[in-house]
C-alpha cells in the first residue's frame, strides 16, 4: 500500500535541495553578469537592454524593439572593448543582438488638452448649423472644453 506524503517540518526538510541551490547559484551569477553588461552598454540604450547569455565568447542580448537593436549593433566596438577589461569577459568577441518586445507595453496618462479658443468657436459654430440635436449637443459640449 503506497504512504501518503508527510508534511512535518523537520530540521532535514527546511534546507532547500542541492537542485534549488545550483538553480538560485545560477542566477545570482547572471544578475552580476546582467550588471557587469549592462555598465559597459552606453547610458541612453541602458533602460531597454537585457543581458540574455554569455557563451563560448558569444554575448547576446535583447532589446525591446529594432531601433534599440540597431543602435547596440552600431556600437557592438565600443561594448565590447569594455567589456574586455571584466575577467569574466576577457574573450568575448562577438555580439548578438536580439528583438524582443515588451510584454506589457507601457501606457502613457492620459493626459487632456483644452481645445483652442478658435476651434472652439468653428465648433458652436457648426453645432448652430446642425439639424441634429444630438449632435448638435456633443459638438456644444466639446466646445465647452476651450481654454479660458
Amino acid at each position: 500500500m503506497k504512504q501518503k506524503p508527510s508534511l512535518h517540518l523537520s530540521p532535514e526538510s527546511t534546507r532547500p535541495s542541492s537542485t534549488l541551490n545550483q538553480l538560485l547559484a545560477k542566477a545570482q551569477l547572471h544578475a552580476s553578469a546582467e550588471q557587469v553588461v549592462l555598465a559597459a552598454i552606453p547610458h541612453p540604450l541602458r533602460d531597454r537592454t537585457r543581458f540574455v547569455s554569455y557563451h563560448d565568447g558569444e554575448l547576446t542580448l535583447s532589446t525591446e524593439s529594432a531601433a534599440v537593436a540597431s543602435q547596440v549593433r552600431y556600437r557592438q566596438h565600443e561594448v565590447l572593448e569594455t567589456l574586455r577589461h571584466e575577467d569574466a569577459f576577457r574573450y568575448a568577441w562577438k555580439l548578438t543582438v536580439k528583438v524582443r518586445p515588451a510584454r506589457h507595453p507601457i501606457r502613457r496618462a492620459r493626459t487632456m488638452r483644452p481645445l483652442s479658443n478658435e476651434n472652439a468657436r468653428l465648433l458652436k459654430e457648426e453645432a448652430g448649423h446642425t439639424k441634429d440635436k444630438k449632435l448638435r449637443e456633443v459638438l456644444e459640449k466639446l466646445a465647452s472644453h476651450a481654454r479660458d
